[in-house]
């Protein structure tokens, strides 16, 4: 029953990975903390977890690369989001899966729905995670589908919220 459900585990969030590098080093992230704030120009604050690899990445190079997960992707959330790229080469993986292909500096996965170029405004610190005010610098539709959702994750257990 969701009245159960605390009340931001009852929205049905959709499901990105974040892209990120430093020019050296690569990596990839599950994140769900994602919302648009503005219209014109495009902006989307994003929380990236504190202690990943993609925070790192992150503030190195003040640029990302937001993806939108296809519902068929669940499978790489185990990957991308339940291990550290401190002590994984997620790209290398992903590669030998051949999953990737790389879009204006940055490693992206092709079967996502769509991918936007953020770039960092400001950040300030939210508890867990960092915050990024970003402004979409430019993006792509790659694949007809259905996005991934936490609902999804749900109905798999591959998350309990």
């Amino acid at each position: 029953m969701s009245l159960r459900k605390k009340p931001w585990n009852r929205v049905n969030l959709p499901v990105y990975s974040i892209s990120s590098t430093n020019g050296r080093e690569h990596n990839m992230h599950i994140i769900t903390y994602v919302t648009a704030i503005s219209m014109e120009p495009k902006r989307f604050v994003v929380g990236v977890y504190h202690g990943t690899k993609t925070l790192e990445l992150v503030q190195q190079q003040q640029e990302f690369v937001l993806q939108l997960l296809a519902g068929h992707q669940y499978n790489l959330v185990n990957l991308l989001g339940k291990q550290s790229g401190t002590t994984i080469d997620k790209i290398a993986r992903l590669q030998k899966r051949k999953l990737l292909q790389e879009w204006n500096g940055f490693y992206i996965l092709k079967e996502a729905l769509a991918v936007l170029q953020l770039r960092v405004i400001t950040s300030f610190e939210g508890g867990d995670h960092k915050g990024f005010l970003c402004e979409v610098t430019d993006w792509k539709n790659l694949n007809e589908g259905e996005a991934l959702t936490l609902n999804n994750l749900r109905e798999r257990n591959i998350i309990r919220a």
